[in-house]
């Protein structure tokens, strides 16, 4: 009897055992799904945001379009402590429809807060595109902005291939499609078709200038040659509105819009990893820095990002390189 009373007693300390550690067991788990998320670029609990305050968004590089941008700017438009919104611009533009529905998309969310835009060093072309969707433009002095333009190129090797011996060949179902093309000379009407295609764009852009900025047509046909402008001349052309930077805007915000200038202005980012894979992700490269293998975490960060470098169709871009 007691050797059974015994045995009882046992198993139930056993099974309060198994139970703590189980207990412990689905802490440590959501520590760590806490932990990453607090750790990655969007953070899973964030008491800054409960609270009133200004957001921060970031345009930054090669402009594109990107759809997890456009979710940001939507987030930012129906947050309900957001009370106005500073736009970050440190970008020489993109792809010219890239910029176009980040425009579309700032212009939404201004038309339920306040905007202003701060030019950082470079805000040029698409980058100056999304600057005019604010309510008011800041720039520093020496920011470089402008280059109001539309740019469709290709290369040309004819003369090449036809040094190596080498002659494509294609059949096609109309004369201008797939057209132009790098493998032969451009026509005349090819040309003329191409023109029309970039001056169509271009009309659009000097006509958003002329817009937001409420310069005459003449004026902006004036400024949209296609060269750049450091801030003070943009100040003078009246592309921008004020020399300065986040406090500038700040201050503008307080003035005109009756913003507490006392508000945080708090960033909000575009995650690096989406929901579905980023705590895997995260994980791996946590996983490969604890075995010293941060050089490969490295590697792997700078892949990732490198589908999106790639631009195609008409661009709004500013660089001495490519020479728009």
């Amino acid at each position: 009897m007691t050797l059974e009373a015994d045995t009882i007693i046992a198993r139930r300390k056993l099974r309060r055992s198994l139970s703590l550690w189980r207990v412990i067991a689905v802490a440590a788990v959501t520590a760590a799904v806490l932990a990453l998320g607090l750790a990655g670029s969007e953070p899973l609990f964030d008491l800054a945001r409960s609270s009133d305050h200004i957001a921060r968004i970031r345009i930054a590089g090669l402009i594109t379009g990107d759809e997890d941008t456009l979710k940001l700017i939507d987030k930012v438009r129906d947050a309900k402590r957001v009370r106005a919104v500073i736009i970050r611009i440190n970008s020489p533009g993109g792809t010219t429809a890239g910029s176009e529905a980040l425009y579309e998309r700032l212009r939404s969310l201004a038309e339920k807060k306040p905007v202003t835009a701060v030019m950082d060093t470079v805000a040029a072309s698409g980058g100056y595109i999304a600057a005019l969707a604010a309510d008011h433009i800041v720039a520093r002095g020496n920011t470089i902005t402008g280059s109001i333009g539309v740019i469709f190129q290709w290369a040309e090797v004819s003369k090449l291939l036809e040094t190596l011996g080498i002659r494509m060949e294609e059949i096609k179902s109309g004369e201008l499609k797939a057209e132009p093309n790098m493998f032969r000379p451009l026509s005349e009407k090819v040309r003329q078709v191409t023109e029309a295609m970039v001056q169509d764009s271009f009309r659009w852009f000097t006509g958003l200038v002329g817009e937001r900025r409420n310069l005459a047509s003449e004026t902006v046909i004036g400024l949209s040659d296609g060269r750049v402008f450091t801030g003070r001349q943009a100040l003078e052309a009246r592309l921008v509105d004020e020399i300065g930077g986040e406090k500038q805007a700040v201050a503008w915000l307080a003035a005109d819009r009756k913003i507490d200038a006392k508000l945080k202005v708090i960033d909000w980012e575009v995650s690096k990893d989406n929901l579905a894979s980023g705590l895997d992700l995260r994980l791996a490269r946590a996983v490969l820095k604890a075995l010293g293998l941060s050089s490969l975490v490295s590697l792997d960060e700078k892949i990732l990002p490198a589908e999106h470098l790639r631009l195609d169709g008409l661009l709004s871009v500013w660089h001495p390189a490519i020479g728009d």
